[in-house]
């Protein structure tokens, strides 16, 4: 298998993997709650290696999933002291326990393979150099294992206990009153997103892995109301993103992970312009379309409130009716006429009257409005 092919293999590998933990993150809120798992996790890693004294221990991803519990605790702790809001709670812990991590780096692992540069921006072109040897047979880059493994960790942990996290994410009370413990559900989901972030980030580092968990699923977000659906197409997503980020890459001869991030990053900017119902273009025309309709109905109750006396119809001239509602003539007049397309309004010698089809909808309207 050529290195292209497995690079872009552990790219999809990767980006479905932090996908699928991602859609609960975005859900409850706490999107930026990865990016301070990804860098406090070197902290849990550190420690975990002054234990061991060996680089390859699996000691060092449990010591970096529990460094990620330990975040989501203290963050949680000072938020709810209500003193300081999540953000800010995220704010402070992310750099104390990733500061701490620096410092024992450079003072104590000065002469050990720990290199912040590499675990922070990590290089998917290196992923192939380190390979899976079993006997004396290759059969491939050890990266697509290790991701492979872990995709199939975090769709187990979904498929199992996809009723306990859906009720935990939506509505924590009725998970409560159902027997779930919310709490639990919660740190189990911290400890599978510690366990993606340390898993994925030694090939691809840890920008490109906030990139994959939160990118995806909140350009999915914008596309489904639908949880199961959300889950399937952010993975989608994310494994296109990676081959396109790829793509574009090997074009372009720049860094793959940065080419990964920025494709997920125009991905995300396309479906926010462009998506049918939550869309920049589509809210913006929904927008639009209320406002006329609000100000037909406006100019309907006008129209049925003065249709008595004559002295009350002249307050329904095309002259007179902008000084009543505060509008500016071209607008009335274009107000008018969409009234009159419609059936709802007649215009004699300069008056607007409304015919029997616009009575009935301005009382329609009115009880639509009022009624209960």
């Amino acid at each position: 298998m050529s290195p292209q092919i497995e690079i872009q293999i552990i790219a999809v590998v990767v980006a479905v993997a932090c996908a699928l933990p991602g859609v609960f993150l975005v859900l409850r809120k706490m999107s930026m709650m990865s990016d301070s798992i990804t860098h406090t996790i070197l902290l849990g890693i550190v420690l975990a290696f002054f234990v061991t004294h060996d680089l390859s221990s699996p000691l060092l991803i449990v010591g970096a999933a529990l460094m990620g519990v330990v975040t989501v605790w203290l963050t949680e702790m000072l938020s709810r002291t209500r003193l300081l809001a999540k953000d800010a709670a995220i704010g402070v812990v992310f750099p104390l326990l990733f500061s701490i991590a620096i410092i024992l780096i450079t003072r104590y692992a000065g002469s050990v393979h720990l290199d912040t540069d590499s675990v922070l921006l990590g290089e998917l072109a290196f992923a192939p150099f380190d390979r899976m040897v079993i006997g004396s047979v290759d059969i491939g880059a050890k990266a697509i294992y290790t991701t492979g493994i872990l995709l199939l960790i975090n769709l187990a942990a979904i498929i199992i206990f996809f009723k306990e996290l859906k009720a935990a994410t939506f509505d924590p009370m009725l998970a409560a009153v159902l027997g779930f413990s919310p709490a639990l559900v919660h740190y189990g989901l911290m400890t599978l997103v510690s366990l993606t972030t340390v898993g994925a980030f030694q090939a691809v580092g840890s920008v490109l892995v906030v990139a994959f968990m939160i990118g995806p699923p909140v350009t999915a977000y914008l596309l489904t109301d639908d949880l199961k659906r959300m889950l399937i197409v952010s993975g989608i997503i994310g494994a296109v993103n990676g081959i396109l980020g790829y793509q574009a890459a090997a074009i372009l001869d720049v860094s793959i992970a940065g080419s990964m991030a920025v494709v997920t990053g125009l991905v995300f900017l396309l479906v926010f312009v462009f998506a049918p119902r939550r869309g920049l273009i589509s809210s913006l025309l929904r927008r639009r379309k209320q406002k006329m309709e609000f100000a037909k109905m406006t100019l309907l109750f006008h129209l049925y409130n003065h249709a008595g006396s004559d002295e009350e119809a002249s307050e329904c001239g095309v002259d007179t009716i902008p000084a009543q509602l505060h509008w500016d003539s071209a607008y009335t007049v274009k107000m008018i006429r969409f009234l009159e397309r419609d059936g709802y309004v007649q215009l004699l010698d300069g008056l607007a009257k409304l015919t029997e089809e616009g009575r009935n909808a301005s009382i329609r309207n009115y009880n639509a409005l009022f009624a209960g």
